[in-house]
């Protein structure tokens, strides 16, 4: 059953999430500890109106378990939906002072997806990416967009497969990632 996240996902999703993300995690926290990581990351979970809030995350769930989970927000929301991070990175000390901008004011972002070890290779990912192309169709966004990995040759083959195509590069927590971008507009 895909459903909207509560807080209760919390430590299900951030876990997830850090399967998705890896060491951007810890830019976010502002610490290198992965306990201490998943913790203030599970807190903001909890929380509304930032980046990682349940309000923007649609769960998979399957015999009462979290097995998938699907982040996304506009890209105009993005400096906004920051805000709180960098105020906790600055209230700690951090030297941290800026997030990189992954998505532009004009694209839906698919900011990170995940489907546990368990339940790979079933097409889960696949139907996420689907319903996240629904989700901005629904909400008037004729651009959509996500990273990956330069890395990571067969996700990009399949978003290319999905009909995405390169629209650059970024550089998050100081590693490369494709720009990837599909235009709604045009699809028939």
């Amino acid at each position: 059953m895909i459903r909207q996240a509560t807080k209760e996902d919390a430590a299900a999703v951030i876990s997830l999430m850090y399967t998705a993300i890896g060491g951007i995690v810890h830019t976010l926290a502002g610490t290198d500890d992965i306990e201490d990581a998943l913790q203030v990351l599970e807190q903001f979970f909890q929380e509304k109106g930032n980046r990682i809030s349940f309000e923007n995350v649609l769960v998979l769930e399957e015999d009462q378990r979290v097995i998938a989970f699907m982040l996304a927000y506009h890209g105009s929301r993005a400096a906004e939906l920051d805000r709180p991070f960098l105020e906790r990175l600055a209230a700690i000390g951090s030297t941290t002072q800026t997030i990189e901008r992954e998505a532009r004011e004009d694209e839906y972002y698919l900011d990170s997806i995940a489907v546990h070890s368990d339940y790979q290779g079933r097409g889960i990912g696949t139907e996420l990416l689907r319903l996240f192309q629904q989700q901005a169709t629904e909400l008037g966004h004729h651009k959509i967009m996500l990273l990956v990995d330069q890395e990571n040759a067969s996700a990009k083959q399949l978003y290319v497969k999905q009909g995405y195509s390169e629209d650059g590069v970024v550089q998050v927590s100081g590693h490369l990632f494709y720009r990837m971008i599909k235009r709604l507009d045009q699809v028939h």
